[in-house]
């Protein structure tokens, strides 16, 4: 039956996705099985999207109710689902407004579209080196990695890139012609990189001196991923607009930009919109794990887990030269090796084992915040034996 899906999708599908020979069939708790039986541990969780594992009870409950009940409306009416979850986005955030799109792509898209709005006489977004924001030409103009920009030109103009995690280099290219300023809380595919203490802090600085916005790229680190709702409060900074998908819904595509009242003032009426922005199954997806994460336990799982799972990958590192660094915040894991990371992630798949390749060397976790401390001890001791 693999051999069957694979040849399937290579036949029919466009070549852009580079897939390991695995077809997955099923999953439940933090496990996927393919249609061979062989189970595997997933510490991938979907590239951070499924936030609840595999079957989780009350998201399928959610999804198959409302599925019967009403799949889609359009924008052009009101629905309960959406409704209760921008409220309950707000009620839980500094926001005032949300957008709903499908992706994180889409939301930083909106995002940008929402900061030109607000400031259509300022041409200038900064944004860092080694960032990613998503595939559309807006996001990918702001995207610090000209290898994903290749062949793709021309892009939207107006986008400065500075380092990252430096705020001298913010400093000097943030302006009065500045619209906003766009950076991701910690660095997702750019290799899991925490800047330093305060540099969210200092850009919030920069943009209330020059009257810029501040957009923080929320979709890999929002939703409970680092022990917060979002990981802009750990610094206790407040943006004009943030953006999350990913985990949001557990699993079903939906994104969502957040803003002040000020800085959604230009979204009026046909300014920008989204056919299936909103879907009501998403919605009340949506909704349960606003719940998981507020008051079911699930971020303080997190928290305890990012311990155990710090504890143990510093256990694995003592004594390994080929470790460099293991860094991130919660369950948002970087392991940097001296050498390519993706032969590792192939082995660990091998031995049931699902991680990621990023930046090159950096080996990437982001596992269902509901992982236990025994499935963590399992991972780890995959990847150790793996490296052995």
């Amino acid at each position: 039956m693999t051999a069957s899906i694979i040849e399937l999708t290579d036949t029919y599908t466009a070549p852009n996705y580079a897939r390991y020979p695995v077809a997955f069939v099923r999953g439940e708790g933090r496990r996927l099985w393919d249609d061979n039986g062989k189970s595997y541990l997933d510490m991938l969780g979907g590239i951070g999207v499924s936030c609840l594992g595999y079957g989780h009870e009350a998201l399928v409950a959610a999804i198959k109710d409302q599925a019967a009940k009403l799949i889609h409306t359009s924008n052009l009416y009101y629905h309960e689902p959406g409704a209760l979850l921008a409220q309950r986005l707000c009620e839980s955030s500094f926001a005032d407004r949300v957008f709903f799109c499908n992706s994180g792509t889409e939301a930083n898209e909106a995002a940008i579209k929402m900061a030109r709005r607000r400031y259509s006489d300022r041409e200038k977004i900064v944004a860092c080196h080694d960032s990613f924001h998503g595939r559309t030409l807006g996001s990918l103009a702001a995207t610090g990695q000209a290898g994903l920009r290749e062949g793709f030109g021309p892009l939207p103009q107006g986008f400065v890139h500075v380092a990252y995690g430096d705020i001298d280099a913010a400093a000097a290219a943030v302006d009065a012609d500045t619209a906003a300023v766009m950076v991701e809380p910690i660095l997702g595919e750019g290799g899991v990189v925490v800047p330093p203490e305060g540099y969210l802090t200092g850009l919030r600085r920069l943009c209330d001196e020059n009257g810029a916005l501040l957009i923080l790229d929320e979709v890999q680190t929002g939703m409970g991923r680092t022990g917060s709702l979002f990981a802009h409060e750990h610094e206790n900074v407040s943006p004009d607009i943030a953006t999350c998908a990913k985990g949001l819904a557990g699993g079903l595509p939906i994104g969502a930009v957040l803003a002040t009242e000020a800085a959604a003032s230009g979204f009026v009426a046909g300014a920008h919109g989204s056919t299936f922005g909103a879907n009501p199954v998403a919605c009340r997806a949506g909704l349960t794990v606003m719940d998981s994460l507020l008051t079911g336990g699930v971020i303080e799982n997190c928290l305890r887990s990012a311990d155990r799972l710090r504890d143990r990958l510093g256990e694995l590192a003592a004594g390994r030269e080929d470790i460099k660094e293991v860094r991130g915040h919660g369950l948002m894991v970087g392991i940097e090796f001296d050498r390519p990371s993706k032969p590792i992630v192939e082995s660990c798949l091998d031995k049931g084992l699902i991680v990621n390749a990023t930046a090159g060397n950096v080996l990437r976790m982001l596992p269902p915040l509901t992982i236990t401390p025994d499935e963590i001890d399992e991972g780890v001791g995959i990847l150790r034996d793996v490296l052995a």
